[in-house]
């Protein structure tokens, strides 16, 4: 089959397309015959730098997620044929992952879908929305009434919050640092754009004398400290993302650092469910939710699917299609 083998760290040019075996399967293993793919920022850090780190063997095939058709059930309880996403669980990481024709799963990280969705489509929801759902409507446990700043708006999992509040009626300010996306953003849902250069305070306090009550970080820890400075009282900030490529705060003291009468929370996408998955995929059909894609790829053109997430020109999931 064809896959993208990561064999040492590398430059998007020299990412290329190997011919490696179909993997072989195992009990408590599924075989997927994969459809379709999102890019993910965790698969750029892995090629550009991470799979240095000591707990990564390479070579891996990267992708943390996917979705396709089961072409052998192994043990499980799925039908050959059947359609269905399968995310996380070290997809990508610690056993090979999507960029491939074919994948080997653990079950438990593969749930069954049934919708109307075509394959493109469908490869742009699994980790972007499941993430998107776990920060907003479980960590942050969005209402209607409230006032959320996303921040990072423009990225995948952004336009996907915005997405998810707009359709129950919560306000949106979402954030980028260009001003060109302002129209974008607009049109994605968002009430408010905020443009991200060094005066976001004094923006939503404009608008919010008060501040916002929910705010959903993806630039992560670089300026974590700053949004929950936005927050009214008992107000909440969740970080999910790691846009800024920092995942750590340096010498952080709580007690001074936290506006005091906030709260901090953190999601992680680690634990899909199936109960969850359908949660998801009902609310949408519900609410008449479409991704936003920005293009699709062939898996030949890997490179190029990298390049433009890279970018930060996206404005959507990047998606390859096989």
């Amino acid at each position: 089959m064809k896959a993208v083998v990561l064999y040492k760290t590398c430059k998007l040019e020299e990412l290329n397309v190997s011919e490696v075996s179909i993997p072989e399967v195992k009990p408590g293993w599924i075989l997927i015959k994969v459809k379709a793919f999102g890019l993910n920022r965790s698969e750029l850090m892995m090629r550009e730098f991470e799979g240095n780190a000591s707990y990564i063997t390479l070579p891996r095939i990267l992708g943390i997620e996917c979705v396709g058709e089961i072409a052998n059930v192994s043990d499980s309880r799925f039908i050959k044929g059947q359609r269905v996403i399968a995310l996380m669980g070290g997809m990508g990481r610690s056993f090979n992952g999507s960029y491939a024709e074919y994948t080997l799963v653990p079950s438990k990280n593969v749930f069954s879908v049934n919708n109307y969705y075509e394959w493109e489509e469908l490869g742009a929801i699994p980790e972007t929305y499941y993430t998107a759902w776990g920060s907003v409507m479980d960590c942050l446990q969005l209402k209607p009434e409230d006032i959320l700043i996303v921040r990072g708006g423009t990225s995948a999992a952004g336009l996907a919050a915005i997405q998810l509040a707009e359709s129950i009626g919560t306000t949106v300010l979402a954030s980028t640092r260009s001003e060109v996306k302002r129209t974008f953003l607009l049109k994605q849902g968002a009430d408010h754009v905020l443009i991200d250069n060094g005066t976001l305070r004094d923006q939503v306090l404009s608008i919010y004398p008060r501040g916002a009550n929910k705010i959903l970080e993806l630039v992560g820890a670089s300026t974590l400290l700053d949004s929950a400075g936005l927050l009214s009282h008992h107000g909440i900030v969740c970080v999910t993302g790691i846009l800024g490529k920092k995942g750590t705060l340096d010498n952080f003291y709580p007690i001074k650092d936290l506006p005091s009468g906030v709260y901090l929370a953190g999601f992680s996408s680690n634990s899909p469910s199936q109960s969850v998955i359908d949660d998801i995929f009902e609310h949408m059909h519900k609410h008449n939710l479409h991704p936003a894609i920005s293009k699709v790829f062939s898996l030949d053109e890997i490179g190029q699917a990298h390049a433009l997430m890279e970018s930060n020109t996206a404005n959507g999931k990047v998606i390859v299609r096989i």
